[in-house]
């Protein structure tokens, strides 16, 4: 039976990240980071694409499963008929290597363990060479091209390519396995101090997330939700990527499939104010000198995604994988690296913005690469996109593009005006007032009194509820009034919001999809600061009830069957439901 992703959790090392089910298996895995190849598959696929078990001998359910507290940290516990065994599961943060550890931790009687092995590199495609190596302790060895494994901490026995071993646990004691990945062409990582690494790991993330700033509801998953986005965010290099999974589908069985695992520049824009609101101003600065790597001194290559470091090569292409609930084609790459979206630079520029105001400095380079980008917006004024959705059918004049290209212009203004910057302001302003003036008397229904999707159209679209977000409008200006209205009329379903009507062929792919959760959020946020409190709360439970059991969302749920669908852990649902729980603070119910 395919595993429902809420069934799996992530831990990380913020490079990248283990899924494990609730049944003991790591069914992904890609390393060194989040966008190289895997070594464990099996969650597009079966246990013959590349597993790692690890659960009691014999029939067993877990008896729950939590996170060490405001960690990155998984325990898993097990109830048996001999005994009660706990399994913490862990990433040690620490950028010289990639570890996967699994401490068995006897709580009560005897608990024997099984694990199976089954190490399948590059997306499934080699199968490694395998042999031991251990002298004192046991030591399995696995290799493929430039990727090695190592396994340490049980004798492992080979049949028919899967390894398999018992361990056994007393109250009281401990096992440790441990896989460590490394370059088959670099020396074997010396044993890693597991006590030492648990400990680390365990104060990175409190010192981490004690710095977290929120008062209000939902406190303990804002700062789940906010742990997860660092999980996401790279150390090394600053990138923040979309999700941790590729192709998990939007409609099972369906071909909206697609790879997530890209650092796209309006997801982490999104990310930064999220963060920079509640404490992490530095991130700001980090993903700053990220973006000038990235887009390498030519406003006019900007693309609106890019690898994890600032790699600019992401072909989409299919791998011969079953995929997760036989939903193909399961792809790598992503073909949007090539689309035109209007809205991107104003996303980003927005959040520089916010960083501004919050008290980022600017450098000698950062104003002049916003300058750049802002005259790039300049250029491209004329050309319709595929907007942010990345439609894959005839680009349009999309509403919220055109928005966020005022945005950008706005931002501009105010830098000028608040912050002394230099520019060419009243350029901007008329740039500015230019767009507003075309919004306002093209992208309003005339009978209806609402914003529509894009010029030429009555149909709306979830993103419109981004524009108070951005003050283009007031919350409770009467077009976004009239634009919720039509948004409840039309888009939504069993009680959470579609992202538009795919039904109208607007996006070029067959087929139809499940309520986005991100969008559902920023209806939860635009009726708290509309003023319709207990609809904002009302919302908010359902909407906040399609979390895993651990505080994980996916990128949108089936309702009917109550279950996630898309990539999982979601970036963009994960902070707009922060951005719903921070406007939810201080209202009353009416």
């Amino acid at each position: 039976m395919t595993t429902r992703i809420e069934d799996y959790a992530l831990i990380s090392n913020c490079r990248t990240g283990a899924l494990i089910s609730r049944s003991g298996s790591v069914d992904w895995l890609c390393v060194p980071r989040f966008d190289s190849s895997s070594i464990f598959a099996a969650l597009l696929g079966s246990h013959h694409h590349g597993n790692w078990a690890l659960r009691p001998t014999g029939e067993s359910t877990p008896a729950g499963r939590r996170y060490d507290g405001d960690t990155m940290i998984l325990v898993t516990r097990w109830e048996t008929e001999t005994g009660i065994a706990e399994v913490h599961e862990f990433m040690p943060i620490d950028g010289a290597r990639v570890d996967v550890v699994r401490r068995i931790v006897g709580i009560s009687g005897t608990v024997e363990f099984t694990t199976e092995l089954r190490m399948r590199f590059d997306y499934a495609r080699s199968v490694p060479w395998v042999q031991q190596t251990g002298d004192e302790q046991p030591e399995l060895l696995a290799i493929a091209g430039p990727d090695a494994v190592l396994v340490r901490g049980v004798a492992l026995h080979a049949e028919d390519h899967v390894h398999h071993a018992t361990v056994s646990v007393g109250a009281g004691d401990h096992h440790d396995l441990v896989l460590t990945w490394f370059h088959s062409y670099r020396p074997h990582p010396e044993p890693l101090d597991v006590d030492a690494a648990l400990a680390a790991t365990r104060d990175w993330w409190i010192e981490w997330s004690g710095h977290i700033e929120h008062e209000g509801p939902y406190r303990d998953q804002v700062v789940r939700s906010l742990v997860t986005l660092r999980a996401l965010s790279n150390p090394d290099t600053g990138g923040i990527v979309a999700a941790a999974t590729t192709s998990l589908p939007e409609m099972p069985g369906g071909e909206r499939n697609w790879d997530y695992r890209y650092v796209w520049l309006r997801d982490a824009a999104l990310t930064l104010i999220v963060l920079i609101s509640h404490g992490f101003l530095h991130v700001a600065d980090f993903w700053r000198i990220w973006l000038m790597r990235a887009i390498a001194g030519d406003p006019k290559q900007v693309q609106i995604l890019y690898g994890v470091a600032g790699e600019r090569d992401l072909p989409e292409r299919e791998l011969p994988l079953p995929g997760y609930d036989d939903s193909t084609p399961v792809r790598v790459g992503n073909a949007a690296v090539g689309q035109f979206q209007a809205d991107t630079l104003g996303e980003v520029l927005v959040a520089l913005h916010v960083a501004r105001t919050a008290g980022l400095a600017e450098t000698d380079f950062s104003w002049p690469l916003q300058r750049h980008l802002i005259k790039r917006v300049e250029a491209y004024l004329d050309r319709p996109d595929q907007g942010i959705w990345e439609m894959r059918g005839e680009p349009k004049f999309f509403t919220h593009s055109r928005v966020m290209e005022w945005a950008a212009f706005d931002r501009g203004v105010r830098a000028i005006e608040d912050f002394d910057l230099t520019g060419p302001l009243e350029k901007w302003k008329q740039l500015r007032d230019k767009l507003r003036t075309e919004i306002e008397s093209q992208m309003v229904d005339p009978d209806d009194g609402n914003f529509v999707q894009y010029s030429g159209t009555r149909e709306v679209d979830a993103a419109l509820l981004q524009l108070p977000q951005v003050e283009f409008c007031d919350p409770d200006d009467p077009r976004m009034l009239a634009t919720v209205d039509k948004i409840e009329r039309t888009l939504m379903r069993n009680g959470l919001v579609h992202r538009y009507r795919s039904e109208t062929g607007v996006d070029g792919v067959s087929g139809t999809e499940y309520p986005f959760l991100a969008c559902t959020f920023w209806l939860v946020e635009q009726y708290a600061r509309s003023g319709r409190h207990h609809d904002a709360r009302k919302l908010m439970r359902r909407a906040t009830a399609t979390a895993s059991d651990l505080g994980q969302f996916s990128e949108e749920y089936d309702p009917v069957h109550q279950r996630q669908v898309g990539n999982v852990p979601q970036a963009l649902s994960h902070l707009a439901f922060v951005r719903a729980a921070d406007a939810l603070v201080g209202t009353v119910d009416g």
